[in-house]
């Protein structure tokens, strides 16, 4: 069984960690974020760390113990280093490009697919020659930057034969076999 929830959480330099009541503030160079969390769990900041409680063992108690815990330190994480996630387009024709927020994405239906961002994310498409594109997300929130990687790789995801589709970059893939004659 886990034990990640006892494990004190660092805090670097030029990282600020408020605590309001029931609400976690976390501020840093990148941004700011905030989480509300169990009246039952607390937070101690005792200088450069912090360390989360929980009042008992109840089975609730344990699973809220890890979970905010966690997301603490991805909050912290976020805004001291922030969160990157690539996606390859693997497909003949398949393309990406991007002005500003808006990420404009050809594959393979009748219509190119125009995704807006939100401003916290920022997006940058690499297309090289010989090379399938790529789309690289950029955020402090390392929930946003997941779900806008899940909702792109949905549009395509990969299919089991030939590979083809929108792919986490080294994502491993289950490839099937072909017909066999």
């Amino acid at each position: 069984m886990s034990r990640i929830g006892k494990n004190p959480i660092n805090i670097p330099a030029g990282v600020e960690l408020n605590i309001a009541g029931n609400v976690v503030t976390v501020k840093g160079k990148l941004g700011e974020l905030s989480q509300e969390i169990l009246n039952d769990i607390t937070v101690e900041v005792d200088g450069d760390s912090a360390v989360v409680s929980r009042p008992s063992d109840s089975k609730t108690h344990k699973a809220a113990h890890g979970l905010y815990r966690s997301l603490i330190f991805n909050m912290i994480e976020g805004v001291s280093k922030g969160w990157t996630k690539e996606l390859e387009l693997v497909g003949v024709g398949y393309r990406a490009s991007n002005q500003g927020q808006k990420l404009d994405l050809a594959l393979g239906f009748s219509h190119n697919i125009v995704l807006e961002l939100a401003p916290e994310v920022k997006v940058e498409t690499i297309s090289e020659k010989g090379k399938n594109p790529l789309v690289k997300l950029t955020s402090h929130d390392k929930q946003l930057v997941g779900q806008i990687a899940a909702k792109i790789r949905s549009f395509r995801a990969p299919e089991p034969y030939k590979g083809k589709g929108v792919k986490f970059v080294g994502e491993q893939l289950r490839r099937k076999a072909g017909k066999s004659a």
